[in-house]
């Protein structure tokens, strides 16, 4: 079984690395369905699609986890992000690519709650900061594999043999899982294949295919060319290839929910899964997502349809703790949070999302504003002197958490992460160009892998292992919604900084009087982009700093060594 929660921490760093893969490949993905890079706005529906697949259903994958086991959600989790890079690598318009993105985040998101619990069902409490902060390492090994696989295969292919990749390497790790995860009966037991929904799915397969990449010799034919007419409109699922697309698709899922295994587990989730409620806090989290995921920071936090957003979200919301009042068995049951430190580790993990995406996305722009303004590849890659650091750190967390409170580790990982920020606000033009940077970098990585595996363990600690796939789901909610809150609105912060700057400028004419004093006006410009850049790098200084004292503060308790200790003086 140990074997099958590491293939489940390479599927997680997978699904991580597609993350940083897509935002190196969004430009030639736009291209592909027809937006140039000027529309980038339109593309934004890639982005929020896949958050909406990732974070919104996530407690309630979670309590499918908690409910059905950990590996079929685990093999549920990879089919769905391979059948989303499936739909993703043969999108021909833009709709049809955010759908695909859509089910990369489900079954993406799926994976790591289901993971976390996995290690909580092998492991006692005082043993699980290691494998926690091993496979921390590990999810964060995918963002700096991430841009390099992307680079690789941009290099000798174009952006969707990407998500063939994804497609290859979600079935196989699928089928892996679920081999090494079967007893040794299930294994011998003789399986009689679907034969009617195999050819169900391959037709609905070859349709597809055949109407995504239109052969030209088919669309040119006098008679196959027929298939590819549409019969009302102009979308092409409305020709008789996308009709038999739909149509085989329906009835795979018929056919495969009139098995009997299926319709048990059907029937199970229905009975014992509160569905509204989890539709509820799905819209909830929706609103949320969508209301910041659209927004323009040039012009506000949140974008004017976001506000109808937020609205929205907080009905769902106030619906969704009505709801918990009077159902019998809701979806988040009452209690499920009560000690300090589970709903702790939540809203730490909040925190601490929100000062990560600070140097995830601004530290790359910074390397752009200053040294590399001709190489986008470049500045990227200053951010891996980062990345690296934080799997070393969840590793060390790990390590310290069998020795060290909880709350101390993640306290001192998160000041250590404050620090590096306070230094990097201080940063001038020329300063990624000192070894000095490179340790401000390196030590904040290490600080935030260092909180990783303590807040997990915490939250593992303190909630009944019944519910360890909802709770630890939380987490994961509460860090990605921290990262759209934090980017942001310290975005918006920012640019305010640069445009109170820009404002203070003397006029262009002024400045270029002669051929070479228009580059001292360039110069004005790029020290009011790093002043916007401090601004953004102080605010996450104050998100890691709340962090870390909300770490000391609520983590304090949380049962997560070997001995407490009271108990340590009494063994001595």
């Amino acid at each position: 079984m140990r074997a099958v929660l590491w293939l489940a921490a390479v599927a997680v760093a997978f699904a991580a690395a597609d993350t940083y893969v897509v935002v190196l490949a969004l430009p030639d993905m736009m291209a592909g369905v027809g937006l140039s890079i000027e529309e980038l706005q339109r593309a934004a529906p890639l982005i929020s699609g896949f958050l909406l697949g990732y974070v919104a259903v996530l407690p309630l994958i979670g309590r499918l986890a908690d409910l059905l086991g950990h590996l079929p959600v685990l093999v549920g989790g990879l089919v769905v992000f391979a059948f989303g890079s499936f739909l993703t690598a043969l999108s021909w318009d833009l709709a049809a690519m955010v759908v695909g993105r859509f089910f990369q985040g489900l079954g993406g998101g799926a994976l790591v709650p289901a993971t976390l619990a996995l290690v909580a069902a092998l492991y006692p409490a005082e043993r699980r900061g290691v494998p926690l902060g091993l496979v921390s390492a590990v999810q964060e090994l995918g963002s700096v594999l991430g841009p390099l696989i992307g680079a690789a295969v941009l290099a000798v292919a174009d952006w969707r043999a990407i998500f063939a990749l994804n497609l290859v390497v979600g079935l196989v790790l699928a089928v892996a899982i679920r081999r090494l995860g079967r007893s040794d009966a299930a294994r011998d037991r003789p399986r009689r294949p679907d034969l009617i929904a195999l050819l169900l799915l391959l037709v609905a397969g070859a349709a597809f295919v055949l109407l995504a990449i239109e052969p030209t010799a088919l669309v040119q034919d006098l008679t196959w060319g027929a298939l590819y007419v549409p019969g009302a409109g102009s979308t092409r699922w409305l020709t008789p290839l996308g009709l038999v697309t739909i149509i085989a698709t329906l009835g795979f899922l018929v056919k495969c929910g009139l098995r009997p295994g299926v319709r048990r587990v059907l029937g199970r989730i229905a009975d014992e899964v509160d569905l509204l409620g989890a539709l509820l806090l799905s819209f909830a989290l929706a609103g949320v997502i969508l209301a910041f995921a659209t927004a323009d920071p040039e012009v506000a936090v949140f974008s004017e349809q976001g506000t109808w957003y937020l609205v929205a979200g907080g009905l769902a919301l106030l619906g969704f703790v009505f709801h918990l009042r009077r159902a019998h068995d809701p979806i988040v049951p009452r209690g499920a949070f009560a000690r300090t430190p589970a709903w702790g580790s939540v809203l730490i993990s909040f925190f601490v999302g929100a000062a990560l995406v600070a140097a995830l996305i601004d530290v790359p722009l910074f390397a752009r504003t200053t040294i590399y303004g001709d190489s986008q590849l470049k500045a990227a890659l200053v951010l891996l002197e980062f990345l690296v650091a934080l799997p070393v750190g969840a590793v060390a967390g790990g390590f310290l958490t069998r020795r060290l409170p909880a709350g101390v580790i993640a306290g001192g990982g998160m000041l250590l992460a404050a620090v590096a920020f306070v230094f990097m606000a201080r940063w001038d033009a020329d300063a990624l160009r000192s070894l000095s940077a490179t340790v401000v970098l390196v030590a904040g990585g290490l600080g935030f892998g260092l909180a990783l595996a303590p807040v997990n363990a915490a939250i593992l600690a303190t909630t009944e292992q019944s519910m360890h796939g909802l709770t630890t789901s939380f987490t994961v909610v509460a860090r990605m919604v921290g990262m759209l809150v934090g980017i942001s609105a310290l975005t918006t912060i920012g640019l305010r900084s640069y445009y109170a700057a820009q404002a203070d400028l003397p006029s262009l004419s002024s400045v270029c009087t002669g051929g070479g004093m228009c580059e001292d006006y360039q110069d004005l410009l790029i020290g009011a982009a790093i002043a916007q850049e401090h601004t953004v790098f102080a605010g996450a200084a104050v998100c890691a700093g709340i962090a870390a004292l909300l770490s000391v503060v609520l983590l304090w308790g949380a049962p997560t060594r070997a001995l407490s200790p009271s108990a340590t003086v009494t063994a001595l």
